[in-house]
């Protein structure tokens, strides 16, 4: 038997991520930009915070633009018709997974299997 799946609720829930994540990626490019400080007036300790903070604004910028990434090629499969299957081995994904996150491509065997390999 072939499921059904509310594929308006996932692509909703998609959507408003993926509005969120640009909205927040907007927000705090400022964050990410080049670290200028005029090291007469500012501490060496201040400097060194001042990178240390973009470096964690930068990594936080590739995490979402991996997470946007996700969810673009959901939304795709959702489009495709094949929203809720396995890429790898095309296996229907459990829905309860999909529901804590809509953006996920593999079943739980193959994301494991990948864990592992990794």
């Amino acid at each position: 038997m072939i499921r059904k799946l509310d594929l308006g609720k996932y692509s909703e829930k998609l959507e408003a991520r993926r509005t969120q994540l640009m909205m927040l990626h907007d927000l705090t490019r400022a964050d990410r930009g080049t670290v200028e400080h005029d090291q007469t007036t500012v501490g060496r300790l201040s400097r060194m915070h001042a990178i240390q903070e973009q470096a964690t604004a930068l990594a936080t910028g590739r995490q979402r633009e991996q997470e946007l990434a996700r969810i673009e090629a959901a939304l795709r499969r959702i489009a495709d018709g094949e929203y809720g299957y396995c890429v790898i081995c095309g296996e229907e994904i459990d829905e309860r997974r999909l529901d804590l996150d809509p953006s996920l491509a593999s079943c739980i065997d193959c994301a494991r299997n990948a864990a592992v390999k990794h």
